[in-house]
């Protein structure tokens, strides 16, 4: 009698669409579905940006719960009019989330991770002083052949003022070149202009 040899495979690790890094701590990808709650275990995740007006499933809720994952929803509708100022405000009060190191390693995502999302990327890059064609080409590939010209007006056009200013008042203290582990540390404006001056 021939005996059959029964080997364990490992669960199949399914990597969300649209999935990639936008900077270290920082990730985009299309909704997360079930099977892909494997793979979000590897990123070892703080934080979610969801960018959709729905509620989010519970099995996904569930998912966060069971790993300590804090939810950051916006609720933005798809096809909305980026203009209006409730919905920039919106915008820019996601891409805070996104430079706050305390809530990294953080996933952005909407329902297919090309429009809501390539907008809120498209601003931090603006806020990163890309130039604007590697903006738009970076948005570009992944809103793929649905890319809109209302989004890339928007993310030309939005006005960065805010976000300046509040990342004038935060400071990066990296600690431990080994781990590469961050700090975030607020200082009081005035303090932070008597250091800049000291070291000009």
């Amino acid at each position: 009698m021939l005996g059959v040899v029964i080997e364990e495979v490992d669960d199949v690790v399914v990597v969300p669409k649209n999935f990639s890094m936008v900077e270290e701590g920082i990730y985009r990808s299309s909704f997360p579905r079930s099977e892909n709650f494997s793979f979000l275990e590897t990123l070892d995740l703080r934080s979610i940006v969801y960018l959709c007006p729905d509620p989010y499933p519970q099995k996904n809720l569930e998912f966060l719960e069971l790993h300590n994952i804090q939810l950051f929803h916006f609720g933005i509708e798809g096809k909305t009019d980026l203009s209006v100022s409730a919905v920039t405000d919106t915008i820019l009060e996601a891409v805070k989330i996104l430079i706050d190191v305390r809530n990294h390693p953080v996933l952005i995502h909407c329902n297919q991770g090309k429009h809501r999302t390539g907008c809120v990327v498209g601003c931090l890059r603006k806020l990163q002083n890309w130039c604007l064609p590697s903006v738009f080409d970076e948005y570009k590939r992944f809103a793929g052949t649905k890319s809109r010209t209302t989004d890339l007006r928007f993310i030309e056009t939005v006005e960065l003022l805010c976000l300046r200013q509040c990342l004038s008042r935060i400071i990066y203290q990296y600690l431990g070149y080994a781990s590469k582990k961050q700090r975030l540390m607020y200082k009081a404006e005035n303090s932070l202009k008597r250091q800049l001056t000291s070291v000009n």
